[in-house]
Order: C-alpha cells, then sequence, then structure tokens
C-alpha cells in the first residue's frame, strides 16, 4: 500500500474539497489510490460530484481554424500571460494550426511537420522560440473534425485575437441543408459546448466506464438511505438520468433558451430546413486543462533572491 503522505492528503483535499481527516481516511481505505479516495468520499457523502480532477494553471492559447467541411484545435502553453498576448506568439499558434490542418490534427505528424518558412520543423521552431522569448513553450495537443457533407464550426471563448483564446470549440454537423443555416446552429451548439463542457454527442457514445463508476457510487448513495432494494434501484436510475443530463450534449438543456434538449434543439433544425441534421461530434479544448502550475511563495523568492 502506498504511503499516505501530507502530500496526497493535501492533493486528495483540493480535489474533493472534503476534510483533512475525511481525506487521510479515504487514502487509508483506498490504500493511497487518489481516484478511489475520491470515489470512496462521494459514497460517504463528503465531496461533490463536480469537483474537477484537475487544475487548469498553464497560460497560452487555444486556436481554432476552419476550412470548408474541416476544422482543427491546437493548443500552445507558455509559462505567462504576457507571452500569450505577444503578437509574435500570437502568429506561431496560427502557423501551427494551419501545419495541423495539414496533417488532420494528428499530434505526432503536427510536431514532425516542416514549420512553414523556417526549414526546420515545428518541434524544432519550438526549441528556437524557447531561446528567443526566454520562456518555456510547447505545442501540447491537437485535434481535428471533418465531415463529407456538412459544416464544421468553430467558437472561441475569451478570445484575445480572431481565432485565438482560452477555449477552443469545434462541432460537426453532417447534413445536405443550407449550409449558412448549419452555420449558424453549429456555432451556437459550439457556444454551448463551451459552457457546458459535455463528454460526448449522446448517450450511446459515453465512456462506459465513466458510466459504471457513477452507478457504483449512485448505488452506495442510495444505500445509504436504508431502502429497500427495488426501491434503490430506480432512485440509481433516477440519479444516473440526471448524470446523462449534466454530462452528455444531446441530454442538457440547451444555454441558448434555457429550455429545450440539444436532441430537440438539432431534431427542430431538421424539421425547418426539411433533410435529416446530425451532431457527428465536437471537441472542446479549454487553456490548460489538467496541468498543475507550481505554487510558489513569493516572499520567499524575494527573500533568497536579497540573500543571494
Amino acid at each position: 500500500m502506498a504511503e499516505i503522505t501530507a502530500a496526497l492528503v493535501k492533493e486528495l483535499r483540493e480535489k474533493s474539497g472534503a476534510g483533512m481527516m475525511d481525506c487521510k481516511q479515504a487514502l487509508t481505505a483506498s490504500g493511497g489510490d487518489i481516484e478511489a479516495a475520491v470515489d470512496w468520499l462521494r459514497k460517504k457523502g463528503l465531496a461533490a460530484a463536480s469537483k474537477k480532477a484537475g487544475r487548469v494553471a498553464a497560460e497560452g492559447l487555444v486556436a481554432a481554424l476552419t476550412e470548408g467541411a474541416s476544422g482543427v484545435v491546437v493548443e500552445v502553453n507558455s509559462e505567462t500571460d504576457f507571452v500569450a498576448r505577444n503578437e509574435d506568439f500570437q502568429n506561431f499558434a496560427r502557423d501551427v494550426a494551419k501545419v495541423a490542418m495539414s496533417v488532420k490534427g494528428d499530434h505526432a505528424a503536427l510536431l514532425a511537420a516542416p514549420f512553414p518558412g523556417a526549414g526546420k520543423s515545428v518541434a524544432d521552431k519550438v526549441t528556437d522560440l524557447i531561446a528567443t522569448i526566454g520562456e518555456n513553450l510547447n505545442v501540447r495537443r491537437s485535434a481535428a473534425l471533418a465531415v463529407s457533407d456538412g459544416v464544421v464550426v468553430s467558437y472561441v471563448h475569451a478570445a484575445a485575437a480572431p481565432g485565438l483564446g482560452r477555449i477552443a470549440v469545434l462541432v460537426a454537423l453532417e447534413s445536405t441543408g443550407d449550409k449558412a443555416k448549419l452555420e449558424e446552429l453549429g456555432r451556437q451548439i459550439a457556444m454551448h459546448v463551451a459552457a457546458t463542457n459535455p463528454q460526448s454527442v449522446d448517450v450511446s457514445s459515453l465512456d462506459p466506464a465513466s458510466i459504471d463508476r457513477e452507478r457504483d457510487v449512485l448505488a452506495a448513495q442510495a444505500k445509504a438511505s436504508g431502502k429497500p432494494d427495488d426501491i434503490i434501484a430506480k432512485m440509481v436510475e433516477g440519479r444516473l438520468r440526471k448524470f446523462y443530463e449534466e454530462v452528455v450534449l444531446g441530454e442538457q438543456v440547451f444555454v441558448i433558451d434555457g429550455e429545450t434538449k440539444v436532441s430537440k434543439v438539432v431534431d427542430n433544425a431538421a424539421k425547418s430546413l426539411g433533410v435529416p441534421v446530425k451532431i457527428a461530434g465536437f471537441v472542446r479544448l479549454g487553456l490548460g486543462e489538467g496541468i498543475e502550475r507550481e505554487q510558489k511563495d513569493f516572499a520567499a523568492e524575494v527573500a533568497a533572491q536579497l540573500g543571494g
């Protein structure tokens, strides 16, 4: 069993919002496994299901680019927001997105691909920029969407410049309908995705492991009520439907009108256009998702520099 260190307890407390002693007990019960400890706390009603497993703690930009029925998003990280506001860095992020489009979003291929006008790869260009800017940079990830007939629409939230910001979303709609109307619908759905961060388009495409994990937690919570097994089963299924409404795009309430399910919005659009419309996929990149920034004691840094 892993040693239950103070650092491990602190990490669990930050992830779950639970008390220090509860976190220590959860880690002991789960053999030091952080994710299992989070589930243990949730089953005991000591942690909120909505707590994020990671913290957003990186600077830089996400970029979105669409061409016809294709689109890409990329994340380029810097150490400070000051660098992210620099025009050269912004142009670099745009160029990286263009290269990503040429390799259909494949990240390994992106890093190995020639950087425009540099005579070297994207990865080597990053190395050059690190030396020039004096700050660590990273082309962290990329993704792409494409449809044979329809549109791919992008939306960038908190835009620092056209196509660049802190959240970038692609939404792909398959349809033979009017492209301008499809793009309008796609942009609204992309704005919704930026706001709600769903996990999947529909229930059938949701990660089975995610469903099993949630069902296990809900069953443990329901059993604590002391009700009969048949009632517990109904409670679990009811709460699972609520879970779907939170994480599945088609089951979410459309943020634009606050009352219609997204799946119904798409159905209504199909009736209006006179042809089928399908959400073929979406991608959402939030700047710095899952990256922990080192917590620094500024006063201690200053004192150390003065003392040195």
